[in-house]
């Protein structure tokens, strides 16, 4: 990410994302907890691809649990990408809260979806990763879920385009040149994806069950959820701006006063 952004959308203000530092960037501390009460959703920027020496020092923060999930990936590379995602989701969380990045506790839900324990719970945050790139995103008391994907060349994306997407969203992808169809592909799977990381469900929700906006031209946006105008209103869409080569989503319930990005900084973290 080059940059902070932020985008406002409560009450008619402006809209800026990308571009020269104009906004306040993110803090993961108690300032930064009280803007995420106020109603701001913070999304930070993780380098994954960091020296060993770095990432031998960040796995120190993390519990057993996490260590000996590290220990099972079978390539190593996998093994660091792990340990650094999760440390900075540690610190990150450990800041606003206070707390050592040990000291930090989670719990899962019923499909694999983390969660702070106890009288942290309402500090609401996702982590995603993919490639060298992991974000995580922070709020307040609400549901809230975030993808990042690594653009890559897909031979068989008609064949995952026809399992994962619905009727409306197939045909908005078959009708772009075939030039655009992969961008379309990212922009739509990492929309779906931020949504079902949000409602909780994973993949026992039906992809097909809720539509989103895919065009090149179109705001990111759903344009339908199980047939529900409330459900419309309850869900705010935001596409990312991770570094080139990556597509990225945010799916937040309610409406947000702004959405702040910033890269996350390994200097002193892991302690």
């Amino acid at each position: 990410m080059t940059g902070r952004c932020v985008t406002r959308d409560e009450d008619g203000g402006a809209r800026h994302e990308g571009g020269p530092d104009i906004a306040t960037p993110p803090s993961a501390d108690l300032a930064g907890l009280e803007a995420l009460r106020a109603g701001d959703i913070h999304v930070w920027y993780v380098d994954l691809a960091l020296t060993v020496d770095t990432v031998d020092r960040l796995g120190a923060c993390l519990s057993e649990d996490e260590r000996g999930r590290a220990s099972r990936f079978k390539f190593e590379r996998d093994a660091r990408r792990f340990v650094v995602a999760r440390s900075a989701l540690r610190t990150l969380l450990s800041g606003y809260l206070g707390l050592t990045p040990r000291g930090v506790a989670f719990t899962y839900g019923a499909h694999g979806k983390p969660a702070l324990d106890g009288i942290h719970a309402v500090l609401s945050f996702n982590l995603s990763h993919s490639g060298d790139v992991a974000v995580v995103a922070a709020g307040w008391d609400r549901a809230i879920g975030i993808d990042v994907e690594l653009r890559r060349p897909l031979p068989d994306l008609a064949d995952l385009a026809a399992r994962s997407f619905a009727p409306r969203e197939r045909a908005v992808l078959d009708a772009l040149p075939e030039r655009e169809r992969a961008a379309a592909f990212f922009r739509c799977w990492t929309r779906k994806e931020a949504f079902i990381k949000a409602t909780g469900q994973g993949l026992a929700q039906a992809l097909d069950a809720f539509v989103v906006s895919l065009g090149p031209a179109e705001p990111a946006r759903f344009l339908d959820i199980d047939g529900d105008p409330d459900a419309l209103s309850r869900w705010t869409l935001r596409d990312l701006q991770p570094p080139s080569g990556y597509a990225g989503a945010l799916v937040v319930e309610r409406t947000v006063r702004a959405v702040r990005g910033d890269r996350w900084s390994a200097a002193g973290a892991g302690t």
